[in-house]
Protein backbone atom coordinates (compact mmCIF):
# COMPACT_ATOMS: atom_id res chain seq x y z
CA UNK A 1 0.00 0.00 0.00
CA UNK A 2 1.54 3.51 -0.63
CA UNK A 3 2.05 5.74 2.02
CA UNK A 4 -0.55 8.63 1.63
CA UNK A 5 0.79 10.52 4.41
CA UNK A 6 3.31 11.90 1.65
CA UNK A 7 1.19 13.66 0.12
CA UNK A 8 0.52 16.18 2.87
CA UNK A 9 3.11 18.46 4.55
CA UNK A 10 4.07 17.62 8.07
CA UNK A 11 1.84 20.69 9.14
CA UNK A 12 -0.87 19.26 7.26
CA UNK A 13 -0.66 15.37 9.10
CA UNK A 14 -0.37 16.94 12.55
CA UNK A 15 -3.46 19.23 12.38
CA UNK A 16 -5.52 16.40 11.27
CA UNK A 17 -3.74 14.26 14.42
CA UNK A 18 -4.45 16.99 16.57
CA UNK A 19 -8.64 17.00 15.26
CA UNK A 20 -8.37 13.55 15.65
CA UNK A 21 -7.58 13.39 19.29
CA UNK A 22 -9.92 16.39 19.88
CA UNK A 23 -12.71 14.64 18.61
CA UNK A 24 -11.94 10.76 20.71
CA UNK A 25 -11.33 13.34 24.11
CA UNK A 26 -14.94 14.34 23.47
CA UNK A 27 -16.30 10.83 22.08
CA UNK A 28 -14.83 9.14 25.55
CA UNK A 29 -17.12 12.09 27.70
CA UNK A 30 -13.74 14.38 28.17
CA UNK A 31 -13.76 18.09 27.98
CA UNK A 32 -11.01 18.85 25.68
CA UNK A 33 -10.81 22.70 26.53
CA UNK A 34 -10.44 21.77 30.53
CA UNK A 35 -6.82 23.10 31.45
CA UNK A 36 -5.32 19.62 32.11
CA UNK A 37 -6.25 18.42 28.17
CA UNK A 38 -6.27 22.13 26.31
CA UNK A 39 -2.85 21.70 24.89
CA UNK A 40 -3.07 16.95 24.72
CA UNK A 41 -4.18 16.65 20.92
CA UNK A 42 -0.82 19.07 20.05
CA UNK A 43 1.17 16.67 22.41
CA UNK A 44 -0.21 13.69 20.83
CA UNK A 45 0.67 15.12 17.27
CA UNK A 46 4.33 15.62 18.46
CA UNK A 47 4.10 12.22 19.98
CA UNK A 48 3.36 10.55 16.98
CA UNK A 49 5.79 12.31 15.14
CA UNK A 50 8.27 10.94 16.91
CA UNK A 51 7.57 7.67 17.52
CA UNK A 52 6.04 6.65 13.95
CA UNK A 53 8.85 8.49 12.34
CA UNK A 54 9.65 5.67 10.87
CA UNK A 55 7.23 6.04 7.96
CA UNK A 56 8.99 9.20 6.95
CA UNK A 57 12.88 7.69 7.52
CA UNK A 58 14.70 6.27 4.35
CA UNK A 59 16.83 3.24 5.28
CA UNK A 60 19.69 3.96 2.81
CA UNK A 61 19.95 7.48 4.48
CA UNK A 62 20.24 6.36 8.38
CA UNK A 63 23.11 3.85 7.35
CA UNK A 64 24.68 7.03 5.57
CA UNK A 65 27.18 4.50 3.59
CA UNK A 66 28.81 3.40 6.78
CA UNK A 67 30.08 -0.01 4.94
CA UNK A 68 33.32 -1.23 5.30
CA UNK A 69 35.71 -3.61 3.99
CA UNK A 70 36.07 -6.58 5.98
CA UNK A 71 38.28 -9.40 4.84
CA UNK A 72 37.19 -11.90 8.21
CA UNK A 73 33.69 -13.53 7.91
CA UNK A 74 33.41 -14.40 11.71
CA UNK A 75 30.02 -13.93 13.04
CA UNK A 76 29.18 -10.31 14.58
CA UNK A 77 26.64 -10.52 16.88
CA UNK A 78 25.05 -7.05 18.44
CA UNK A 79 21.98 -7.34 21.47
CA UNK A 80 20.19 -5.59 23.44
CA UNK A 81 19.26 -3.00 21.27
CA UNK A 82 16.36 -1.22 22.69
CA UNK A 83 13.39 -0.41 20.85
CA UNK A 84 9.42 1.01 21.64
CA UNK A 85 6.83 0.46 19.10
CA UNK A 86 2.91 0.26 18.65
CA UNK A 87 0.80 -2.42 17.65
CA UNK A 88 -0.94 -2.10 14.93
CA UNK A 89 -4.28 -3.75 16.36
CA UNK A 90 -4.77 -1.84 19.51
CA UNK A 91 -2.29 1.08 18.64
CA UNK A 92 -0.77 -0.13 22.29
CA UNK A 93 3.50 -0.46 23.08
CA UNK A 94 4.78 -3.01 22.72
CA UNK A 95 8.35 -2.95 23.73
CA UNK A 96 11.72 -4.89 24.04
CA UNK A 97 15.33 -6.12 23.06
CA UNK A 98 16.18 -6.40 19.58
CA UNK A 99 19.36 -9.07 19.31
CA UNK A 100 21.18 -9.28 15.66
CA UNK A 101 23.91 -11.74 14.30
CA UNK A 102 25.60 -11.72 10.81
CA UNK A 103 28.41 -13.45 9.15
CA UNK A 104 30.01 -10.71 6.63
CA UNK A 105 30.88 -11.71 3.27
CA UNK A 106 32.84 -8.53 2.23
CA UNK A 107 31.41 -5.86 4.20
CA UNK A 108 30.36 -4.83 7.66
CA UNK A 109 28.16 -2.23 9.21
CA UNK A 110 28.74 0.82 11.85
CA UNK A 111 27.50 -0.39 15.26
CA UNK A 112 25.52 2.68 15.42
CA UNK A 113 23.90 1.92 11.91
CA UNK A 114 22.21 -1.54 13.16
CA UNK A 115 20.05 0.29 15.84
CA UNK A 116 19.04 2.81 13.19
CA UNK A 117 18.21 -0.01 11.12
CA UNK A 118 16.21 -1.50 13.90
CA UNK A 119 14.15 2.01 14.63
CA UNK A 120 13.67 2.26 11.21
CA UNK A 121 10.88 -0.20 11.24
CA UNK A 122 9.72 -0.42 15.25
CA UNK A 123 8.26 3.55 14.81
CA UNK A 124 6.02 2.68 12.79
CA UNK A 125 2.72 0.40 13.34
CA UNK A 126 3.91 -2.99 13.34
CA UNK A 127 3.73 -6.77 14.83
CA UNK A 128 6.42 -8.53 16.20
CA UNK A 129 6.91 -11.51 13.51
CA UNK A 130 6.88 -8.92 10.94
CA UNK A 131 8.88 -6.55 12.46
CA UNK A 132 11.52 -9.20 12.92
CA UNK A 133 11.82 -9.95 9.28
CA UNK A 134 11.63 -6.61 8.24
CA UNK A 135 14.86 -5.97 9.94
CA UNK A 136 16.44 -9.21 8.50
CA UNK A 137 15.61 -7.93 5.06
CA UNK A 138 17.14 -4.86 5.46
CA UNK A 139 20.68 -6.19 7.36
CA UNK A 140 20.45 -9.12 3.64
CA UNK A 141 19.70 -6.10 1.46
CA UNK A 142 22.01 -3.27 2.84
CA UNK A 143 25.30 -5.94 3.97
CA UNK A 144 24.72 -8.84 1.97
CA UNK A 145 26.07 -11.07 3.97
CA UNK A 146 26.80 -14.88 4.09
CA UNK A 147 23.27 -14.96 6.64
CA UNK A 148 21.96 -13.31 9.68
CA UNK A 149 19.96 -13.83 12.68
CA UNK A 150 17.22 -11.38 14.09
CA UNK A 151 16.09 -12.37 17.26
CA UNK A 152 13.58 -9.98 19.38
CA UNK A 153 11.84 -10.38 22.89
CA UNK A 154 9.17 -8.11 23.51
CA UNK A 155 6.59 -7.15 25.92
CA UNK A 156 3.14 -6.30 24.60
CA UNK A 157 0.64 -3.56 26.46
CA UNK A 158 -2.38 -5.60 24.43
CA UNK A 159 -1.87 -8.55 26.54
CA UNK A 160 -0.47 -7.00 29.75
CA UNK A 161 -3.21 -4.13 30.52
CA UNK A 162 -6.40 -5.37 28.37
CA UNK A 163 -7.80 -8.41 27.26
CA UNK A 164 -6.13 -11.73 29.30
CA UNK A 165 -3.94 -9.37 31.31
CA UNK A 166 -0.95 -11.16 31.96
CA UNK A 167 1.60 -9.15 32.75
CA UNK A 168 4.53 -11.22 32.55
CA UNK A 169 3.99 -12.08 28.93
CA UNK A 170 6.74 -11.90 26.70
CA UNK A 171 6.96 -12.85 22.95
CA UNK A 172 10.07 -14.18 21.52
CA UNK A 173 10.27 -13.78 17.29
CA UNK A 174 13.50 -15.49 15.16
CA UNK A 175 14.12 -14.99 11.94
CA UNK A 176 17.05 -16.74 10.04
CA UNK A 177 18.73 -16.48 6.75
CA UNK A 178 21.52 -17.26 4.62
CA UNK A 179 23.97 -19.58 5.82
CA UNK A 180 21.92 -19.81 9.43
CA UNK A 181 18.79 -20.89 7.56
CA UNK A 182 20.42 -23.50 5.91
CA UNK A 183 24.01 -24.84 8.11
CA UNK A 184 22.61 -26.07 11.29
CA UNK A 185 26.13 -25.72 12.97
CA UNK A 186 26.25 -21.67 12.27
CA UNK A 187 22.92 -21.12 13.03
CA UNK A 188 23.56 -22.96 16.41
CA UNK A 189 26.69 -20.98 17.10
CA UNK A 190 24.96 -17.88 16.47
CA UNK A 191 22.29 -18.37 18.96
CA UNK A 192 24.59 -19.51 21.30
CA UNK A 193 26.56 -16.41 20.84
CA UNK A 194 22.92 -14.64 21.44
CA UNK A 195 22.25 -16.03 24.10
CA UNK A 196 25.65 -16.07 26.11
CA UNK A 197 26.70 -13.41 28.67
CA UNK A 198 30.15 -11.47 29.10
CA UNK A 199 31.63 -12.19 32.47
Amino acid sequence: MPDQSRDHSAAERRAAIERAVFDILVMIGEDPEREGLRETPQRVARMYDEILAGYHLDLRQQVNGALFDVTSSEIVVVKDIDFYSLCEHHMLPFWGEAHIAYMPKEKIIGLSKISRIVDVFAKRLQIQERLTQQIATAIDDIIVPHGCVVVIEAAHMCCTMRGVKKANTRMRTLVTTGVFKTDEGKRNEALFLLRSQLT
